[in-house]
This record gives C-alpha cells, structure tokens and sequence, in this order.
C-alpha cells in the first residue's frame, strides 16, 4: 500500500464511520523481539486529552491481546480497504493464542516508523501510539442500564488511551 507521513494538523478522518464500517486492528507488542499480536475493533474514539492527540481502544480482559496491552508502552491502530475487510473478520473472530492468525490471514506486519508494535503493509492508515492512560470499566457507574447487557461474563472492557505520536497513510487521510 502507498502511504506517507501525515502532520496530526493534516490528519483527515471520519471516526464514527472507520469505529462501525470499517473496523481497525489494534496491534500491541514489539515487532522486532516478534511477540505481538492483533485484534478487530470497532469501539474506540479520536481526539484530544491533555493537549495531546490521542486513539482511545477498549479491550476485555479475556482477550489474548490484552496481556501485550499490559506488557507493551505502544500500539497501533491500522485500516485497510473494504477487498480486506475478510482478513479483519478472522482477525477478530480467532485467537493468536491458540493459531497463527495473522499468517493465516494474509497480512503482513511491518516496523512501525516510532513505536514497537508493528503496523501492516496493507494497511491504507497506521496510527502509531503510546500509552498515557488507563482505566477499567466499572458497572456502577454504567448510566444507561443496557450497557450491562454487553457484559454477560462480566469481562468488563480496560480503556487505553493512546498520545498519536505518528502516522501514515493514504491521500484518503489528508486534509
């Protein structure tokens, strides 16, 4: 895939549509000691916190790349466009812990251009970040009741706010 470094000032992205249509990988880990691993998202946010550019993913606990969330200081958050969007469905569908999901799945990691964890030579954006926050979804304080309906493990999702630190991407995503 094409891309190039892209200024934060420059970055161009519609985050309602890439969270429910698109989907994402979030990828945690180290590309260069090889122990990392990747997940679908489609529940997230975009914007700024504490004068910084942030990506903000949740993960539950349950989930083999939470132990690389907890490990790891960065992650990425890669797109891709819609001819892959079958690679991101066993992505999220398949646990590393048990299969080689990303060689089943086609995709190619590669070094990210600041932070550890890898992105993908496929992907049409890389959003490279590094951890500043986290904090734990807490039932008690679930305003709207049907929340807990998404909970019926009780695997309550861990918030990760990540400072954007780098990206590349297509044209697509610049303004």
């Amino acid at each position: 895939m094409n891309r190039k470094m892209i200024a934060i000032d420059k970055f161009h992205l519609k985050p309602a549509d890439i969270w429910a249509n698109q989907w994402l990988l979030l990828t945690a880990g180290d590309f260069r000691l090889g122990q990392f691993n990747t997940m679908t998202v489609g529940w997230g946010s975009f914007g700024v916190m504490w004068g910084k550019p942030f990506a903000q993913v949740v993960v539950r606990p349950t989930r083999y790349t939470y132990r690389f969330m907890e490990r790891y200081e960065t992650f990425t958050l890669t797109a891709f466009p819609a001819e892959l969007q079958k690679a991101l469905e066993l992505l999220g569908s398949k646990s590393g812990r048990y299969s080689d999901k990303i060689a089943e799945s086609g995709l190619t990691p590669i070094a990210s251009h600041v932070v550890a964890a890898p992105g993908f030579s496929e992907a049409e954006l890389i959003i490279e970040c590094k951890k500043i926050y986290w904090d734990d979804f807490k039932p008690a304080q679930f305003l709207v009741p049907e929340i807990e309906r998404n909970y019926p493990q009780k695997d309550y999702h861990r918030i990760y706010f990540g400072e954007i630190v780098a990206l590349s991407g297509s044209s697509r995503y610049e303004s």
